[in-house]
């Protein structure tokens, strides 16, 4: 990408499409395109399409999809797998009329099977059974990356496909219903410490493994991909390193503060036991991740505190 290209950010008000806007300015980029849902309707094929033969972007960042956490998906999969399948059908599509020079599509790593050997490599990919608590949504991400590998090898376009980890950070979204679990994490304590409790109940029992990314980190790696990567197959993008939930919810305790005790409840699904992803490939690229677990950690929090007040009226 030149300094002066076109790019679209879809999805630019969420948590990652934001931070790949803050990223892409602070690296000089200074055409960013990211119109708000007002603007354009990412499920409406003939405005988004008139959208981008009207704007021609170079580029395009596919940030756009509806996420959460392991409640919301497994309550919701009726609208976690229409809503993804028409925002990618429709974006993709788009981008392949208007002749987009290259497309960043964002997949999740929940698209790997629930007992894939550990770490996870990208071959691993529909080996075995998905998750059943999100597998609507991982579907959905699957069918994803078969589309930019079909209109690759079809019509000859550039479009890439990249697996996050899991991603937290300022922005995120803090929901008790449909937040992932460092955000989730955060509202609780904070709220039991405001609330004076003695105890905190969590899901689950706290053995299952995952791995975090700094979304500013995350942000970085996918301009850098933008940049650097062209395929063929998917890429993972990780910090390599992992840690138990019951391990992330002590970590928490010690950061904010709260004395009571930590409780399980064990009637809730604890999702996938482990999710590692082998991060080789992007590695041997020349990207690492910058943010340390903890720096990261509080600056989600301070966030958090910060913007409490408008957080919490929503």
């Amino acid at each position: 990408m030149k300094k002066d290209s076109k790019i679209f950010v879809a999805g630019g008000s969420g948590l990652v499409g934001s931070a790949i806007i803050r990223e892409l300015k602070r690296k000089g980029y200074t055409n960013v395109l990211a119109p708000t849902h007002k603007e354009v309707d990412l499920m409406d094929e003939k405005a988004t399409l008139a959208y981008f033969n009207k704007e021609k972007p170079e580029y395009v960042f596919l940030a756009a999809a509806k996420v959460g956490g392991i409640i919301a998906n497994k309550n919701n999969p009726a609208d976690f797998i229409f809503d993804n399948l028409k925002i990618q059908n429709v974006v993709i599509h788009s981008a392949y009329k208007a002749e987009v020079k290259k497309l960043l599509f964002l997949g999740s790593s929940c698209i790997y099977p629930k007992f894939a050997k550990q770490p996870i490599k990208e071959e691993y990919l529909m080996t075995s059974a998905l998750e059943e608590t999100n597998d609507a949504y991982a579907i959905a991400k699957i069918a994803g990356i078969k589309m930019c590998d079909a209109y690759n090898k079809q019509y000859g376009t550039n479009f890439i496909a990249v697996m996050p980890t899991n991603l937290y950070g300022p922005f995120d979204n803090f929901d008790p219903v449909t937040s992932h679990v460092i955000p989730s994490l955060i509202r609780k304590f904070h709220d039991a410490i405001l609330n004076n409790k003695k105890e905190i109940t969590l899901f689950g029992d706290g053995t299952p493994k995952r791995e975090f990314l700094y979304i500013d980190d995350a942000a970085e790696g996918f301009v850098f991909l933008m940049n650097k990567f062209n395929g063929p197959g998917i890429i993972n993008l990780g910090s390599g390193v992992d840690m138990s939930i019951k391990s992330l919810a002590q970590k928490m305790k010690e950061m904010t503060g709260f004395k009571g005790k930590i409780l399980w409840d064990t009637t809730k699904p604890n999702g996938t036991p482990r999710k590692l992803l082998d991060v080789q490939k992007i590695k041997a690229l020349g990207w690492k991740p910058k943010t340390s677990f903890e720096k990261g950690l509080k600056n989600a929090y301070e966030f958090y505190k910060t913007h409490y007040k408008e957080l919490n009226e929503r």
